[in-house]
């Protein structure tokens, strides 16, 4: 069953209104099985609405339409859905007096314009909503089915859960899950782990192998479609087995094993505070640390240190003629565990861009001080100043946790 989503509304495309319906909606037919090929936006004008339903009708089993169903003159979901498939609109009497009792009920008056909400394509299904005055609409036309659910997002929420999933589900005629299992890697590139993993993704169906990239780290998606979920889990694992073993070196964790979860794990089971000595990355790494709830249970704290003068009177940096450098870096970790009173700090310098800064721009130098050792590496980022400096956040997020489990000791 192919299902594709169409979103209404000029204020999407101006992005005044992050289209946040469409991975709720997505995220919802993947897990009930369902594939959704396409999905569309288009703003608030009739014969574009229209176009994109007849779109949508030529190569999808059913069409979710959100938004454009108020009872405003830009609402012009029902009269595309009229012009995309031929049909009159007709009016629901006893849908407007329930309407207008909805108002009575609340002390309100009713203005004229929410009877809008009572008008349908000729044959189609006005369907309760409970949460808002605009009734869902679900139209069978030729064999696709056709639902238009409001855009407010409670309201879409309802609806989808409560009207439009069920009824796609019954005409595929039994339920499937679609489960996916996300393996996280850091150190290589996507293009390298495309090709370590290229056999895989040529002959990947069910399961299939797809890669994320995502402020320097790479992801790699298995995803399976079974009557069970157990089935699918059971489909993943060979594949997932084998992306585990050609990515050994980069590969760190999957699903909710992110660099913050396994760093806190680390600092716990040591009883080790982690603190942060940042100067190109301006307190991007503290800001990861401190962004999980009960990281006071193992963040000391983090200085930032952009003045060359700072760094040496705070830091013991020695020469602050020349900051982007390996030995200021080490000087700045094992100045910031003493200055912090921490087991562990990240320090972290650089040059951004986009102008060089003694060094290209991209260049930076971290170092991770641990009571085991110190030591530093130099990276070069690509990209832009903000690329860079978030880039360079996520490595030395990567290197203190290579640091505190030791790994970095034994095989860098």
């Amino acid at each position: 069953m192919i299902v594709e989503v169409i979103a209404v509304g000029t204020e999407l495309l101006l992005g005044q209104i992050v289209n946040s319906n469409a991975a709720h909606i997505g995220s919802a037919l993947a897990d009930h099985g369902l594939d959704a090929h396409y999905q569309q936006v288009v703003g608030d004008n009739l014969e574009r609405v229209a176009i994109a339903i007849r779109t949508a009708i030529g190569r999808s089993d059913a069409v979710v339409i959100t938004g454009g169903i108020g009872p405003t003159r830009d609402d012009l979901t029902r009269e595309a859905l009229c012009e995309a498939t031929g049909r009159e609109m007709v009016f629901d009497q006893e849908y407007a007096d329930r309407l207008r009792a909805y108002f009575v009920a609340r002390g309100r008056e009713m203005p004229d314009s929410n009877l809008r909400q009572a008008e349908h394509p000729d044959g189609a299904e006005l369907v309760d909503n409970p949460k808002g005055t605009a009734p869902a609409l679900v139209l069978d036309h030729e064999d696709t089915l056709i639902f238009c659910i409001p855009g407010v997002p409670q309201e879409m929420e309802h609806l989808l859960a409560e009207v439009v999933i069920p009824r796609i589900v019954s005409r595929t005629g039994g339920p499937e899950v679609v489960v996916s299992r996300m393996l996280r890697t850091w150190g290589q590139s996507e293009s390298k782990v495309g090709e370590i993993l290229d056999d895989l993704y040529q002959a990947s169906t069910n399961p299939s192998v797809a890669f994320l990239a995502s402020a320097g780290e790479i992801r790699v998606r298995v995803t399976a479609k079974a009557e069970t979920r157990a089935a699918a889990e059971s489909l993943i694992e060979p594949v997932a087995a084998q992306v585990r073993e050609r990515l050994a070196p980069w590969y760190f964790g999957a699903d909710d094993d992110t660099v913050l979860s396994i760093l806190a794990r680390l600092l716990g089971e040591r009883e080790w505070f982690i603190g942060t000595a940042e100067s190109m990355t301006g307190g991007l790494v503290a800001a990861a640390l401190t962004s999980s709830p009960g990281s006071s249970a193992y963040m000391r704290g983090g200085l930032v240190a952009y003045d060359p003068e700072l760094k040496a009177k705070l830091l013991g940096v020695s020469d602050i003629e020349t900051v982007v450098d390996p030995q200021t870096a080490m000087e700045m970790a094992v100045g910031g565990r003493d200055l912090l009173g921490a087991d562990v700090v990240v320090a972290v310098t650089g040059s951004a861009g986009p102008e060089p800064l003694e060094q290209p721009p991209g260049t930076m130098f971290i170092a991770v001080s641990t009571p085991d050792d110190t030591r530093v590496r130099q990276l070069r980022m690509p990209g832009d100043r903000e690329r860079v400096m978030t880039y360079g956040a996520t490595s030395a997020l990567h290197l203190a946790r290579l640091a505190i489990s030791g790994i970095w000791w034994t095989q860098h």
